[in-house]
């Protein structure tokens, strides 16, 4: 069983910087991808990034590229996701997720989830 633990959410104004972390509570080489989903009130949860474990590759979602950078810090089995130039749109809350086959199957098929960080960005 893997844990996730996310944390550096909060509220900053529309331009401003966000970090997010997620602390993975065991190395697993089952994993395949460690990413992002995000789920605005009313809306469906949605893919924001990902990386895959194997060779570093990443995901992006149109709506975040170019803005949003996706990292692993092995030595803390941490995955980072660096928001900068953040817009009201990107207000939701955010999910750090782990699986064992691919990240991009549907997140109702996603093994391991965070508790989810708000991310709140005002205009």
């Amino acid at each position: 069983q893997v844990q996730l633990v996310e944390s550096g959410g909060g509220s900053v104004q529309a331009g401003g910087s966000l970090r997010l972390s997620c602390a993975a509570s065991t190395y697993t080489y089952s994993i395949v991808c460690m990413g992002w989903f995000r789920q605005a009130p009313g809306k469906e949860r949605e893919e924001v990034s990902f990386r895959y474990t194997a060779d570093g590759g990443t995901y992006y979602a149109d709506s975040v590229k170019g803005r949003f950078t996706i990292s692993h810090d092995n030595s803390k089995n941490t995955l980072y996701l660096q928001m900068n130039n953040l817009k009201p749109e990107d207000t939701a809350m955010y999910y750090c997720a782990a699986d064992r086959r691919g990240c991009r199957r549907g997140y109702n098929l996603i093994d391991y989830w965070g508790q989810g960080t708000q991310v709140t960005v005002s205009s």
